[in-house]
């Protein structure tokens, strides 16, 4: 039997989630299930719980996403949660980000497959991005790194104002405890654990919310992030 004859059966919450794109979903999750597989993107024992643990528990983020704003997804891996959620939200301008080649050549495969032309494929890592894309309104990650050194990549991404999204699981209030005085070095004014997905996903998602001031990334980015604006007015004259 091949790994993509194990997918189950789509959940019906799925068809409430996904909506109208409900079909994309579920060519999102066979590609998952085949090349995701055999590409190394996925483990084979994930198959089966495709639906519950990795689509939908990525999809009920978009409950805590404000309408309208750009959308970092900091190693986006095999598109989790990236690309559930610019399923559902295409009011969104997500970039998905990632380092591993064979990982973004899979992520370009699945957004031209899935016409999602609101989503880009960077090539990178986080923490050389800065001046290099331009600052969003929220970074997204799952599954990347403890809270205090996702932070130290995903934060400085921000705009002023903006949030960070990290979709975590039991340790989440003990890794954000742990985490408090890096993230105040970093410019965080606000923290939360917040709880989504009532009614589609048991248990619910365990969000941790990371809001920063006027100064994302704080005192050790102030220079950085004023060296990639000069250069990039630089650039923009010649």
């Amino acid at each position: 039997m091949t790994e993509a004859a194990e997918l189950p059966q789509a959940p019906e919450e799925a068809r409430t989630v996904f909506g109208e794109y409900f079909p994309e979903a579920v060519r999102y999750a066979e590609l998952l299930a085949d090349v995701g597989v055999t590409r190394g993107l996925i483990g084979p024992r994930e198959v089966p719980r495709l639906w519950e643990r990795h689509l939908l528990n990525c999809a009920v983020l978009s409950e805590v996403v404000p309408e309208g704003v750009t959308v970092c997804d900091v190693g986006s891996g095999a598109g989790l949660p990236g690309i559930p959620l610019a399923l559902v939200r295409r009011d969104l301008k997500i970039t998905l980000l990632e380092p591993l080649l064979r990982r973004t050549t899979f992520l370009q495969e699945v957004v031209e497959l899935l016409g999602l032309d609101h989503v880009t494929v960077v090539r990178g890592r986080a923490e050389e991005m800065l001046g290099k894309v331009p600052p969003v309104h929220v970074v997204t990650a799952r599954a990347v790194a403890p809270l205090d050194r996702l932070a130290g990549w995903g934060v400085p991404l921000l705009r002023p104002y903006g949030e960070m999204l990290a979709l975590k699981g039991d340790t989440a209030e003990e890794e954000l405890s742990s985490a408090r005085s890096a993230l105040g070095k970093l410019g965080v004014v606000e923290t939360s654990v917040l709880q989504v997905g009532q009614g589609v996903v048991d248990p619910l998602s365990t969000v941790v919310r990371v809001e920063v001031g006027e100064s994302p990334g704080g005192v050790r980015f102030a220079a950085k992030r004023a060296k990639a604006a000069r250069t990039s007015r630089t650039r923009r004259r010649r």
